[in-house]
């Protein structure tokens, strides 16, 4: 018989012990990796659901204001009525007030527009004057007030925009 020298002496179990280990280490790292993917989806899901009803709401929003519009332009010409369309005008003034509060209690806010230069992200130039009274750009007179909800414009306020003379 051959002397057996000690790396021949090894046990055959160590090896298997070894890929056992490395195995383990592979089905952990997997784990790991399906339960990061898995928190990540739920977070994305989150946003998208959270997405979609701040987008629903802002168009509902939005559908609201020209409702709004109408209605103040309408209290506009009251004052020049009669005694009892006024009493009607004043509950629907307040009628308007609160329709407003809960604009504001969605985030909702009025675009200043009215001697700012104009911006295209919130204004819409409807109308256009040549005129040396106010720099280019200037915003002279507003048509219809735009509104934002954060930072999404929820309707771009209409205006007048001076213009330079032409020579």
């Amino acid at each position: 018989m051959t002397e057996e020298t000690e790396e021949e002496k090894i046990p055959e179990t160590e090896p298997l012990a070894t890929e056992s280990l490395v195995v383990e280490e592979d089905f952990k790292d997997k784990y790991l990796r399906v339960l990061a993917e898995s928190e990540n989806m739920r977070k994305r899901l989150q946003k998208d659901k959270l997405d979609a009803v701040l987008y629903a709401e802002a168009e509902l929003l939005a559908d609201i204001l020209q409702p709004i519009d109408n209605m103040e332009n309408a209290l506009r010409f009251a004052k020049d009525a009669a005694p009892e369309v006024r009493n009607w005008a004043l509950g629907f003034e307040m009628i308007l007030g609160q329709l407003k509060e809960v604009l504001v209690g969605h985030g909702v806010s009025p675009i200043d527009s009215i001697g700012k230069i104009f911006d295209p992200h919130l204004h819409e130039a409807v109308e256009a004057l040549e005129t040396e009274e106010a720099a280019p750009g200037t915003i002279l007179a507003e048509f219809a007030r735009g509104y934002r909800m954060g930072t999404k414009v929820l309707r771009p306020a209409r205006v007048k925009v001076a213009q330079e003379i032409k020579k």
